[in-house]
């Protein structure tokens, strides 16, 4: 599993590292409308990278009891 995303974070900076430009649209639009800008996309994968780790913190404290540093 972390072989896999490990694949994924390679492929996805790829594709970051080609934009010289972040107000380019995001490629690959998943809906009908107009696609996001690239900037937009990384600081909404930011925010939810953020969220999601935050998430795990929380099941982590639950297990072992242990809080943040």
């Amino acid at each position: 599993m972390v072989a896999a995303y490990r694949e994924v974070v390679g492929k996805s900076n790829q594709v970051i590292e080609s934009y010289t430009d972040l107000t380019l649209p995001a490629p690959a639009p998943t809906r009908k409308r107009q696609a996001p800008t690239m900037r937009w996309l990384l600081v909404h994968m930011i925010e939810e990278t953020g969220r999601h780790a935050g998430h795990a913190d929380i099941l982590r404290e639950q297990i072992d009891g242990a809080t943040g540093r």
